[in-house]
């Protein structure tokens, strides 16, 4: 049994932000050390070459871009540059670092349709100094990146090796590959919002995000049970391909440790200190680390992810609860996530569940929308009807794979028999990024069903 509190989340996680600010002198805002010199690759020299072999260039306050791409009207790669300046300024914020403590820092982006041109003109190395990339690479405060069709997939991988760029100069990063590709892949994802740059690390919608794919990813490696845990996303091997599962499983163990309520706090003190090759060490060795909560925590984050997915009314208080032995009640919330019952069972025991009420379920139109724990035919989510109420037990799937909140009993009557030992956690059918929009909850009753008695055979004595 794991269980949690905010109060155990704070007291562990406050005592490891007084033992690193004590160790370092945090402040609220640091100063970035200009890289030492011979660090940075003159961006200066790059745009001269790329002018002299014609190439086109836009450049922004920290970004030149050259590219051999023609211009088109709406094709939005003149804003990248401007893109990429605001991209920036939330990297900096994202490490506490002044932006004017590095006015001179700038990177050189190669967007290529054809690599060719690139090499003649000496701004792609053909000496073995880079790998085979298929995509994109980065090399200090320079990059490369292989022209894709799709604007918004053009940004993302642009502001993915602007991230590389930034961390490996200003923060001297030589982490874990989970972490490198993760923090990249988390700090690019982003939607325009009147043209500007706004971070999502959890993208909205899929149209934001055309082609990225991560959560689709997600989905995928879920369904086949081949989703990695979180101590496999740890081991994440080094790769010089665009291993999509790879990039996914990555994102998705930062964005659990930067967004979710009970990490996020460690995780930003762990970014403060050195971003080294033991940066896995360190966080799974820092006082109140709770490896089990965090794979647990995994598991389910990437068992419910969508769009949008909230990570404060998705945590989940990992509470098994009393054993069912007589009738006990609990509220539903609709606006939450998974909910501990505070009621348990053995494999094999058999109970009863009854609910009531209405749940506010969002809008449709003008129109409020209700829901009884049956749910409403109007709408479906992941093939059950809205706002219908769902009971699970936490354990591994009969067909394998990571475990997950198993469904072992829905609706607003039912008879259900425990698959494994442990608590009942209930919740209402609902995508985890439209919870903000509803309201008021269920009332259940759960009751335990009495095994029946062993049948007497004919002649039997006892």
């Amino acid at each position: 049994m794991v269980t949690t509190s905010s109060q155990r989340r704070i007291s562990w996680w406050g005592a490891l932000l007084l033992l690193v600010a004590g160790a370092i002198g945090l402040p609220g805002r640091i100063a970035a050390a200009e890289p030492a010199r011979g660090a940075l690759v003159d961006v200066g020299r790059l745009e001269a070459t790329a002018r002299r072999a014609g190439l086109r260039i836009v450049t922004g306050k920290r970004l030149v871009l050259v590219t051999d791409r023609p211009a088109r009207d709406g094709d939005g790669v003149d804003d990248l540059p401007r893109i990429f300046d605001e991209a920036f300024a939330t990297w900096c914020d994202h490490y506490a670092i002044d932006p004017q403590t590095v006015p001179a820092w700038r990177a050189c982006g190669c967007l290529m349709s054809d690599r060719e041109p690139f090499r003649a003109a000496g701004l792609l190395p053909v000496d073995g100094t880079i790998p085979d990339f298929a995509n994109g690479f980065c090399d200090r405060n320079r990059f490369w990146l292989v022209d894709p069709p799709n604007p918004a997939y053009r940004r993302h991988l642009l502001l993915h090796e602007g991230v590389h760029a930034f961390t490996l100069t200003l923060r001297a990063l030589a982490t874990p590959t989970w972490y490198t590709e993760g923090i990249a892949e988390l700090l690019a994802t982003h939607r325009l919002e009147a043209g500007h740059f706004l971070p999502t690390p959890i993208p909205r919608r899929a149209d934001d995000v055309e082609q990225l794919g991560r959560i689709e990813a997600i989905r995928r490696l879920r369904a086949s049970g081949e989703i990695p845990g979180l101590a496999d996303v740890f081991a994440t091997p080094p790769s010089p391909r665009h291993d999509i599962p790879a990039y996914a499983a990555s994102w998705a163990a930062t964005a659990l440790l930067a967004g979710h309520p009970s990490h996020a706090e460690g995780f930003r003190v762990l970014e403060s200190g050195p971003l080294d090759a033991r940066l896995t060490a360190r966080l799974e060795g820092s006082a109140g680390w709770d490896g089990d909560l965090a794979a647990r925590d995994f598991d389910a984050f990437t068992d419910d992810l969508d769009h949008g997915y909230d990570f404060d009314r998705s945590a989940i208080e990992w509470i098994d609860g009393r054993p069912l032995t007589r009738r006990a009640t609990c509220f539903v919330a609709a606006n939450r996530g998974w909910q501990p019952s505070g009621s348990s069972l053995e494999a094999g025991e058999t109970a009863e569940l009854v609910a009531s009420g209405r749940a506010g379920v969002g809008r449709a139109g003008a129109i409020d929308l209700e829901s009884t724990a049956d749910g409403i035919s109007l709408r479906w989510y992941r093939g059950r009807p809205l706002g219908r109420l769902l009971v699970a037990q936490w354990a591994v799937p009969v067909e394998g794979g990571r475990p997950r909140f198993v469904v072992v009993a829905e609706g607003a009557a039912a008879r259900f028999t425990a698959i494994a030992a442990g608590g009942l956690y209930l919740k209402l059918n609902a995508p985890p990024g439209e919870l903000a929009g509803f309201d008021g909850g269920l009332d259940v009753g759960l009751s335990p069903v009495a095994a029946p008695a062993p049948q007497r055979r004919r002649g039997e004595v006892r």
